[in-house]
C-alpha cells in the first residue's frame, strides 16, 4: 500500500507517493495566469480519487500561523492569536495545532476546511502539521547565532535561534526574490543579529531562488546550501 505525502503552499500543491521508502510520483502544481484558479483543489480531487493509499500526510505551508511556548493553553484563542499575523475565516478553516517539544514551541494555525473535508472523507489514517514545525524539527543548532532558511516557489520561511533557543519564526509571501532579501535582512536588524557573527543554512527550492542566494552572499560570509528540492515531502 502507498502513502500520499501532500503539501500545501502559498499558490500550490506538491505530492509524493511512495512505498516504503521508493518514490513512486511526485508532482508540483502552481497557480499562475494560465491556470484556472481553483487547481489546487481540482488536483486534490485528481489524486484522492485513488484508494490504494494506506495513509496521509499533510504539511501546511500557508502562512496562517501563531508561535506560542508548548506550555501555552488557550486554545480557545487559537483563532484570535493567528488574527494578529493574518486574516482570519473561522467559517471556513479549521483551526489546527502543531507541537514541537525539541525547541519547547507550537504552533496555531489555520487550513482550509473544504480541503480539510475532503481529506478526512477518505478515511484513512492522517497526520497533519504545519510546515514550520516540520521545518524545525529536521533542524541541528548550536551555541551560536543561526538563520535557517526554507525556500519555496514564491515563499520563503525562516528561523532564527541564539543559544539554541528559537527567537523568531516568519513565514513570507512574495513574487520577487528581492523582497526575500529585504524581509531576512530587516528581521535580522530588529532582533539585533549582525551579519558577520551569525550562521545562515538555506534549504529547499535552491535552484529557483538563485538570485536570492547569490544578493544574500553580498551581505553575510557564513552561509552553507542544503539539499535542494522539496525535502518537505520526505520518505520514511
Amino acid at each position: 500500500m502507498k502513502k500520499l505525502s501532500l503539501l500545501f503552499t502559498k499558490d500550490g500543491l506538491q505530492w509524493h507517493i511512495s512505498k516504503g521508502k521508493t518514490v513512486l510520483e511526485e508532482a508540483f502544481h502552481f497557480v499562475t495566469e494560465e491556470t484556472s484558479p481553483h487547481l489546487v483543489e481540482e488536483k486534490l480531487d485528481d489524486v484522492l480519487k485513488f484508494d490504494d493509499y494506506k495513509e496521509i500526510e499533510v504539511i501546511s505551508a500557508l502562512n496562517h500561523f501563531s508561535l506560542t511556548p508548548d506550555t501555552f493553553a488557550g486554545h480557545e484563542l487559537g483563532y484570535k492569536l493567528i488574527s494578529y499575523n493574518a486574516p482570519v475565516d473561522e467559517a471556513n478553516e479549521e483551526l489546527m495545532l502543531s507541537v514541537n517539544k525539541k525547541f519547547a514551541v507550537q504552533f496555531y494555525y489555520t487550513f482550509p476546511k473544504h480541503f480539510y473535508q475532503k481529506i478526512k472523507a477518505k478515511k484513512l489514517p492522517t497526520k497533519f502539521n504545519f510546515s514550520g514545525e516540520k521545518f524545525l524539527n529536521a533542524l541541528t543548532v548550536k551555541n551560536h547565532k543561526e538563520i535557517h532558511i526554507n525556500l519555496y516557489h514564491h515563499q520563503v520561511e525562516f528561523f532564527a535561534f541564539e543559544n539554541k533557543k528559537v527567537i523568531l519564526y516568519n513565514n513570507l509571501d512574495a513574487d520577487s526574490e528581492v523582497d526575500f532579501l529585504y524581509f531576512i535582512m530587516f528581521s535580522l536588524s530588529k532582533i539585533n543579529f549582525g551579519t558577520a557573527e551569525t550562521h545562515f543554512h538555506i534549504y529547499g527550492e535552491t535552484h529557483e531562488n538563485e538570485t536570492f542566494i547569490s544578493e544574500l552572499k553580498k551581505f553575510v560570509k557564513n552561509i552553507k546550501l542544503k539539499d535542494a528540492g522539496c525535502w518537505m515531502l520526505d520518505v520514511k
